[in-house]
């Protein structure tokens, strides 16, 4: 391939018709995407909505548990990928690398870096749950197990791993939501 080739051209250099929808497609799509970032609420509002429709059409249709299963299971990796920050403590031979909050009165302060930024964590959300619900539209994915095993399953794991979460939060003093915490005001 030349320099000026790319995987949306033709034999003969020019863009190919499909190359340039899907091109086009996906600018139209990051529009909207950057013009929803600064709605925060609106966006969540949009997600639980969503949600909803899926749990909804779950109950009536009485089948698809596996991909129910499988998208609360990676909520659950969405949501402690939010709560941790960028870089483990625990992973940290020096204290001194990376950032840190302070301990004592006189450290600097470093704010808390999430390792999946609320944004980043509402889009990969919204797209599992509208994936689950084009899955819902096949029956290859509506497999036949026994659905209160799955709910206890995941309850259980999801205990287990946000007990852990926390104790890790404890351990290396972060808090990864900004209500409740300790604000200074300037002094005049």
């Amino acid at each position: 391939m030349s320099e000026g080739d790319s995987a949306g051209d033709s034999i003969h250099g020019k863009p190919s018709a499909i190359g340039t929808f899907f091109t086009r497609v996906g600018q139209i799509y990051q529009s909207w995407l950057d013009k929803s970032t600064p709605f925060s609420i609106g966006r969540w509002a949009v997600t639980v909505l969503l949600a909803a429709i899926y749990m909804i059409r779950v109950y009536i249709l009485q089948g698809w548990y596996i991909v129910t299963y499988a998208l609360g299971i990676y909520h659950l990796n969405l949501f402690i990928a939010f709560l941790s920050p960028k870089v483990d403590p625990s992973l940290l031979d020096d204290p001194d690398e990376g950032p840190a909050l302070p301990t004592k009165q006189n450290e600097e302060f470093r704010p808390f870096i999430r390792r999946l930024p609320e944004f980043k964590f509402w889009h990969s959300a919204t797209r599992g749950i509208v994936i689950a619900m084009i899955c819902t539209f096949f029956e290859a994915f509506n497999v036949p197990v026994f659905w209160p095993i799955l709910v206890m399953y995941f309850i259980m794991l999801f205990c287990i791993t946000m007990k852990r979460q926390i104790k890790h939060m404890i351990k290396y003093r972060y808090l990864p939501f900004t209500h409740g915490k300790r604000t200074y005001r300037e002094q005049t």
